[in-house]
C-alpha cells in the first residue's frame, strides 16, 4: 500500500472532509531528557491534541495515539499525514488499533503538513524548546490544548477549532 502524500486524495488536501489529522513531534533540548510531546491537529476544524512521551521510541508513541483517539467516531478519525521520523515507523500498529489510514510527506517537506507545523509555533509560545519537560505533566498539556481550542480563528469564520470540532461531531453523528 503506497502512504507517499502524493497518493493522499484531495479531499483531505482541501480540507473538505472532517476526520484527517496531521502530526508531527515537539522535541525539546537533549541534556534535559529525551521526554516530547506528540501535537496532533485535525485539518479541517484546526482542533488540537498534545499528547507527553517519555521517548521517541515508535510503538509506545503510537500507542498513547491509539489510547487519545480511540474514543472518537470513527468519522473523526479517518487519517493521519506525518513527516517521515523514525517515531512514526509504527504507522502500522495506528493503522490497526483505528482503522485510520496513515500519509507520509515527501523527506525534507514540513509544509505539505502545514496546520500542524503552525500549531507547534502557537505551542512554542508556551513550552520553548527549553522547556524541561519533567516539570509539565499532561493535564498541564491538555489544559494549553483546551487554551489553543478555544482561541477564534479567522479562517474558521471567527469560530474556535472547539466549537468547529464540536460542531462536526454533533452533525455527523
Amino acid at each position: 500500500m503506497d502512504c507517499r502524500i502524493s497518493q493522499r486524495p484531495d479531499f483531505i488536501a482541501d480540507r473538505s472532509q472532517f476526520g484527517h489529522w496531521e502530526g508531527d513531534l515537539l522535541i525539546f533540548r537533549r541534556d534535559l531528557g529525551e521526554a516530547n510531546v506528540t501535537s496532533l491537529v485535525e485539518r479541517k476544524s484546526r482542533y488540537t491534541v498534545m499528547i507527553k512521551n517519555g521517548s521517541r521510541h515508535s510503538r509506545p508513541l503510537i500507542d498513547k495515539i491509539i489510547d487519545a483517539f480511540s474514543p472518537l467516531p470513527a468519522f473523526a478519525r479517518q487519517s493521519f499525514t506525518f513527516d517521515r521520523g523514525t517515531e512514526f515507523r509504527g504507522f502500522k500498529a495506528l493503522e490497526d488499533g483505528l482503522g485510520a489510514r496513515s500519509w507520509f510527506c515527501d523527506p525534507n517537506s514540513p509544509w505539505q503538513k502545514g496546520a500542524v507545523e503552525n500549531t507547534n509555533k502557537r505551542i512554542r509560545r508556551f513550552v520553548p524548546s527549553d522547556t524541561d519537560l519533567s516539570a509539565v505533566n499532561q493535564p498541564q498539556l491538555v489544559a494549553l490544548a483546551h487554551h489553543l481550542n478555544s482561541l477564534p480563528r479567522k479562517c474558521l469564520g471567527y469560530r474556535t477549532p472547539a466549537e468547529v470540532f464540536m460542531a462536526h461531531l454533533r452533525d455527523c453523528g
